[in-house]
């Protein structure tokens, strides 16, 4: 029997695909939604299904920019052989891409035991939900947002991917509110900041998705919520990466910071009160 049920793939897809991108912490509403359900979220079979649905995000983001993509991996192709491609910024995007992606290999694998263990908890969940927004509010107030995409460098690259690992050892953080909130302290505009974090998240996620697959399919969850799962994710993803692009343009990310702050506080009383375990 599969230890998640067809219904319950659905919900966690589609709570995958709202949070992955916006910077509220997708793993920690997982981990709202599979505790509410009575889902065990220090299990292995249920930590490989998170991980692996989280590709229906990520094929989302290769569908949503399929020409930025196809752009920077031309340049990179080129660059093998052509010295003056090696010039472009898409040239050396692509290689910073790769060397940020790096440190948060890593520390995945050598604190594997850590991120399924202890730091799986809830209490750790809330707690990052509340701290993650301090980061996020004083980033977003101290940040000039006076720098473009064209203007990113290795350095920005390095620090902003580096961040990530926040996010995967204090579940809650958020990969994509670390990522964006170390954006903006190096001064680049919320869009920028923004798209900076999609094109990062595309590797460590997609890699995670597919070292739990294994283990999802191993430890009791069928192929066929797994499938259900990925697939609403792509769905419900999508839909919320143009929605995101649209709103950073035009507001801060102040709505972010308080939404967290409530959904940290509502845990811990649900924690507290003994409605969820952690």
């Amino acid at each position: 029997m599969s230890a998640i049920s067809i219904g319950q793939a659905v919900v966690l897809g589609a709570v995958e695909g709202v949070t992955e991108f916006l910077p509220v912490s997708s793993t920690g509403h997982l981990k709202i939604a599979e505790g509410l359900m009575g889902i065990p979220v220090d299990d292995d079979a249920v930590i490989g299904f998170s991980a692996v649905i989280q590709v229906g995000a990520i094929a989302a983001v290769l569908v949503y920019f399929r020409k930025d993509i196809a752009r920077i991996v031309s340049a990179w192709l080129r660059g093998l052989t052509d010295r003056e491609e090696r010039y472009h910024h898409d040239y050396k995007f692509a290689w910073w891409v790769i060397a940020a992606t790096i440190p948060i290999v890593l520390v995945g694998l050598a604190a594997k035991p850590l991120i399924k263990g202890s730091l799986a908890s809830l209490w750790v969940v809330a707690g990052s939900l509340i701290v993650g927004s301090g980061v996020m509010w004083v980033a977003d107030r101290t940040g000039r947002h006076k720098r473009g995409e064209d203007d990113t460098s290795f350095k920005d690259a390095m620090l902003v991917g580096g961040s990530q690992i926040l996010a995967l050892l204090f579940p809650g953080f958020s990969r994509s509110g670390a990522t964006m909130s170390t954006a903006l302290m190096l001064d680049l505009d919320r869009v920028a900041a923004t798209r900076l974090s999609f094109f990062l998240g595309i590797p460590a996620l997609t890699g995670a998705g597919l070292y739990e697959l294994k283990d999802a399919l191993g430890t009791g969850t069928g192929a066929a919520p797994l499938a259900v799962g990925t697939l609403v994710s792509f769905v419900v993803a999508y839909a919320s990466i143009a929605w995101l692009l649209r709103f950073v343009a035009k507001h801060s990310f102040n709505a972010f910071v308080i939404y967290r702050i409530a959904v940290g506080l509502l845990l811990f009383g649900l924690l507290g009160t003994g409605v969820l375990r952690s």
